[in-house]
């Protein structure tokens, strides 16, 4: 089967058209593959549920018969090691998890306001 020669141009310049729309899209145009969509919606859940637990971890400090003296370790820690000590507290520990969790302790010292006063 022949194509008439007035009809390549027209199919070259679709595909070249395709491939640009595709690019431009998935680069500028705010398109995503679906694992993209999977990642970024997990991230937003994680984020959510550590937003959700941290009120739970200030009571277990606001309860804890030994809040001052843990507060006085927890602010004696140096800022990159703060996460840990608020771990060591047992604060950032859920009932029926294994251990404590790293993102929650780290948004209990941001609602804990350590250097605030």
């Amino acid at each position: 089967m022949t194509t008439p020669e007035w009809l390549k141009p027209g199919i070259y310049g679709a595909l070249l058209g395709a491939a640009f729309v595709g690019i431009v899209g998935f680069s500028w145009g705010g398109w995503m593959t679906g694992g993209g969509a999977e990642e970024m919606a997990n991230k937003m859940v994680q984020e959510e549920v550590i937003a959700a637990l941290v009120p739970f971890c200030l009571d277990m400090s606001r309860a804890d018969n030994e809040r001052m003296v843990k507060l006085a370790t927890i602010r004696e820690a140096s800022s990159f090691k703060r996460r840990d000590a608020v771990m060591e507290t047992g604060w950032a520990t859920m009932p029926g998890s294994e251990g404590p969790n790293r993102e929650l302790a780290q948004a209990c010292i941001e609602g804990l306001e350590l250097d605030a006063s």
